[in-house]
């Protein structure tokens, strides 16, 4: 029997800052006893649970399923450690895996080098059972994910439940440059507290992703919905009518958007065409109002929930400084929406200055590799 069966424990991986939303939305999901751990939260669930988890869930990046915990100081102790595990009854010879890892404040150090040596175990398991015959390894989207998680010199060896990365979610097909990551976006919404009543509007919306992310949490769609395959299924207990189950109770949940509720717009014409390609993959989602307009010319956005991620310099007109691009957007907030709150994503944290708006609120979150911060301005 495997630890997670053992216990009923899963990992929940999930960005730094956001851990007391995400066990919220997890408790809302079913799971119970939540802990938070370093990079991410423990909780305990049953398949039913683990499945609605992995659908529903908005703020997580992937739950692990732990198989084996054990220490390991040398690349030889991991080789056997892994050993034990026996990885013919989790997958089949057909299918395909890959090996991601993660090593902190341990004798081995190396990330790649771990992951290296359990996948040769793997091959190795197979070979010797197959007469040579051994699974491919496919790095981009394999069948069965394997975590290797090292800390301290313990291992645990566990299954990707979710498949990839949950902020994957399958609508951005196109994007700008330094899109904002899908599971950041949603933790926006629930840090505005948006109560599914409030306009959103997006003046500067990019490719999309937090009107995307509006239309999935005013629909109460899962986040999930354009995702075909996730690891759980390879879980030596999965149980697809438990799973078709929940599927079908969650998309019974589904609701269409209410007209004129979610709009954006930007000044790129091409910006505009993918947020609308990318938002039409979700239900309702061709319903979306987005146009081409700089935010100069908008009428004004009274008693709104105006959220953006501004382009910082990399989507900017050359020439064109963001301090004075900022500025001049803080004079719009200022003037023409009265009533509403801004909810403001800057990769460059330095920019708030330029504002000239009393921050009400300002919260460290990381957008892949930017260490920016979110700022709310309340505008009487």
């Amino acid at each position: 029997m495997f630890l997670y069966q053992q216990r009923g424990e899963f990992f929940a991986q999930t960005a730094g800052g956001l851990e007391e939303l995400a066990a919220r939305e997890l408790e809302s999901l079913g799971a119970t006893a939540i802990k938070a751990r370093k990079r991410g939260l423990t909780f305990e669930a049953d398949l039913e649970t683990l499945c609605r988890v992995n659908y529903r869930a908005r703020l997580l990046s992937r739950v692990v399923a732990p198989l084996r915990k054990f220490k390991a100081e040398t690349p030889e102790q991991l080789y056997l450690g892994a050993k034990k595990i026996d990885w013919t009854r989790i997958m089949r010879l057909d299918q395909t895996f890959a090996v991601f890892a993660n090593a902190h404040r341990s004798r081995i150090e190396h990330s790649k080098f771990a992951a290296l040596k359990v996948k040769d175990c793997v091959a190795d398991m197979f070979r010797k059972r197959y007469r040579g015959k051994r699974p491919n390894v496919d790095a981009r989207e394999p069948d069965l994910w394997i975590s290797v998680h090292i800390l301290e010199d313990e291992v645990t060896v566990g299954i990707d439940c979710s498949g990839g990365s949950l902020h994957r979610r399958g609508y951005r097909q196109e994007s700008v440059e330094a899109p904002m990551q899908e599971t950041l976006a949603a933790a926006i919404l629930d840090l505005a507290e948006w109560d599914l009543r409030r306009p959103v509007y997006d003046p500067m919306c990019g490719s999309g992703t937090l009107l995307s992310e509006a239309w999935l949490k005013a629909g109460n769609i899962p986040a999930g919905v354009l995702r075909r395959k996730y690891g759980f299924m390879m879980l030596p207990d999965y149980d697809r009518r438990v799973w078709f189950k929940v599927k079908l109770q969650e998309d019974n949940k589904v609701k269409s958007v209410r007209g004129g509720l979610i709009r954006g717009s930007d000044i790129d014409p091409a910006a505009v065409k993918m947020t609308r390609r990318n938002n039409a993959r979700l239900p309702g989602g061709d319903e979306l109002r987005v146009r081409t307009c700089d935010f100069r010319d908008l009428e004004g956005l009274e008693n709104h929930l105006i959220l953006c991620n501004p382009p910082y310099g990399i989507r900017m007109k050359q020439g064109e400084g963001m301090a004075a691009f900022m500025g001049e957007f803080g004079d719009f907030l200022k003037q023409r929406c009265k009533g509403s709150e801004a909810w403001i994503y800057l990769g460059d944290p330095e920019l708030a200055k330029s504002v000239g708006l009393k921050a009400a609120r300002r919260i460290p979150l990381r957008n892949g590799g930017l260490d920016g911060r979110l700022v709310k301005y309340e505008l009487y």
